[in-house]
């Protein structure tokens, strides 16, 4: 019965997000996701979490920020041309991401969306997953995380668990703070 009604729901175009949870869930879908929360439970960092439909794009997580109060933040996996040198930008949701200004933000030659197969090796995740977690897999250490001050400025984070079903809600100073100290992750933030 449950089946039933979820497929209609989607057929109707309706978004599904679960209630609000405070806890881990009972099983992981990756290694990242058991290690965000694995690492939250270890740093004491409380969050609110939701379980979702896939959800890949911003206009997804929509329903995403109504459930939990709070605004998605996006974030991309850029490179340099050579795909030597990455990024994990973190902006705005409803920001639109121009190349050229983060560029000239960072003083760097142009960059562009890194390969998805680097985003899984390197980061962990699929297209939709990215996620401020990576910082904690050593397969990440070479990425420098760049944070948009509007972004810190927010009272809360929206992001993915590193799962494009998982989303949660935590205090923005714990993830540009305690988060970044304990993955030993400088991050850099700018004014885009």
């Amino acid at each position: 019965m449950e089946q039933a009604a979820y497929r209609s729901e989607r057929s109707s175009g309706m978004f599904f997000v679960s209630d609000v949870q405070t806890t881990a869930p009972e099983t992981f879908k990756t290694p990242l996701q058991e290690r965000v929360y694995d690492t939250l439970g270890k740093l004491g960092i409380s969050f609110e979490r939701v379980d979702t439909d896939e959800a890949i794009t911003m206009e997804d997580c929509t329903e995403i920020d109504a459930r939990l109060s709070m605004d998605m933040v996006k974030t991309l996996f850029l490179c340099n041309r050579q795909q030597t040198t990455f990024y994990l930008f973190i902006t705005r949701g409803d920001k639109p991401f121009r190349a050229k200004d983060f560029s000239a933000a960072l003083g760097v030659a142009r960059v562009s969306f890194a390969p998805t197969e680097l985003m899984q090796s390197m980061l962990g995740t699929t297209i939709g997953a990215a996620t401020v977690f990576s910082v904690l897999l050593e397969s990440a250490r070479g990425v420098q995380v760049v944070f948009d001050k509007d972004v810190c400025a927010q009272a809360f984070y929206g992001c993915s668990d590193g799962t494009t079903t998982g989303y949660m809600k935590i205090a923005t100073d714990r993830i540009v703070g305690d988060l970044m100290a304990f993955a030993k992750c400088a991050p850099i933030i700018v004014e885009v």
